[in-house]
């Protein structure tokens, strides 16, 4: 089961529909400021963050609402720095029934720190999150998808704090994150010390020779819908579920500002701000989401005993160094 499912595949774009609407995807949320995006780190210096206008309380508010009226729950990777100012927050997201996983603490990247330094950032975020929700944080997602063949390391550093998975691979080329060789489908890695973690790669879909990043983010903002739509629903007829992602600044179009970022990302960041609302409710009615360990669960990567999550030892590990 660590590749596609063997299913009927779907033909005609009303079987496509159908057929999507019937497997499961993960939905989650990188909850962050939008003055804390690495596009923005030349520009806004970290010790500035506390000077900022804050708007992520208030647009993960959002999120919850549309996510409630669909009665979908999903993962919600919270940043520690965050967290730590809004507790009440992330009590509300595991309130609602999400998933809390962690973001990391200060939105670093990875291969730009030391192994120490990413052991004690990964270690105090963990812990900070599961003082405030009074239960386990099993899950991890990289500030900017920076587990790269550079950082391998950081899987091991995971494996050793006691998460039993990570989404933070994103199979395909950028020019701050990707492994575009990586298995591009949920699997067992083993990490480069023997460790066993699961990884839910960010999806993409490999479609004539192409890679197409379909899963998300700017992504979702600045391609079309309709390709969006097709794109997941390929996977979906492939018997891949997909991971879909969105950051809580995408759906306030009225946030400041920053003049003096890059146009590249000013570009990014700022693109159909004032659409991805209403591009969000027609994709929560086109496909059916729950919690990424959830689905992690049916793909029998994670088992559950005693109301605990754990690793499927008796699936095979893939390397990934």
């Amino acid at each position: 089961m660590n590749g596609d499912r063997r299913v009927t595949r779907p033909t005609t774009s009303q079987e496509l529909k159908t057929f999507a609407l019937s497997m499961n995807n993960a939905f989650t949320v990188d909850v962050e400021d939008y003055f804390q995006v690495t596009a923005f780190a030349d520009a806004v210096a970290l010790s500035s963050w506390n000077n900022r206008e804050p708007r992520v309380e208030k647009n993960t508010h959002a999120l919850l609402e549309l996510l409630e009226t669909r009665d979908i729950r999903g993962t919600f990777f919270v940043l520690g720095w965050v967290a730590k100012r809004y507790p009440a927050l992330v009590r509300e997201i595991a309130r609602h029934g999400h998933e809390v996983a962690s973001h990391g603490m200060n939105h670093q990247l990875i291969y730009n720190q030391s192994p120490d330094e990413f052991h004690e950032e990964t270690r105090s975020a963990k812990k900070l999150l599961e003082d405030i929700c009074q239960s386990p944080v099993i899950g991890y997602r990289a500030a900017t998808y920076s587990i790269t063949r550079r950082s391998l390391w950081a899987l091991d550093v995971l494996a050793e704090e006691g998460f039993l998975y990570d989404s933070s691979i994103f199979p395909m080329h950028h020019d701050r994150y990707g492994i575009p060789d990586a298995n591009p489908v949920p699997h067992l890695l083993q990490t480069p010390k023997g460790h066993g973690l699961v990884e839910f790669p960010i999806s993409v879909l490999r479609y004539k020779g192409l890679t197409l990043p379909v899963a998300g983010g700017g992504y979702f903002r600045i391609f079309p819908y309709a390709l969006t739509r097709w794109g997941l629903r390929k996977l979906n007829a492939a018997g891949r579920e997909f991971v879909f992602y969105i950051h809580p600044w995408e759906v306030d179009p009225a946030q400041p500002r920053i003049a003096n970022a890059g146009l590249l990302s000013r570009f990014r960041h700022y693109y159909n701000l004032n659409r991805c609302h209403s591009r969000l409710e027609s994709l929560l009615g086109d496909f059916t989401f729950a919690p990424l360990q959830h689905i992690l669960q049916e793909r029998e990567l994670l088992v559950r005993d005693a109301g605990q999550f754990r690793i499927n030892a008796d699936m095979s590990n893939t390397k990934v160094a």
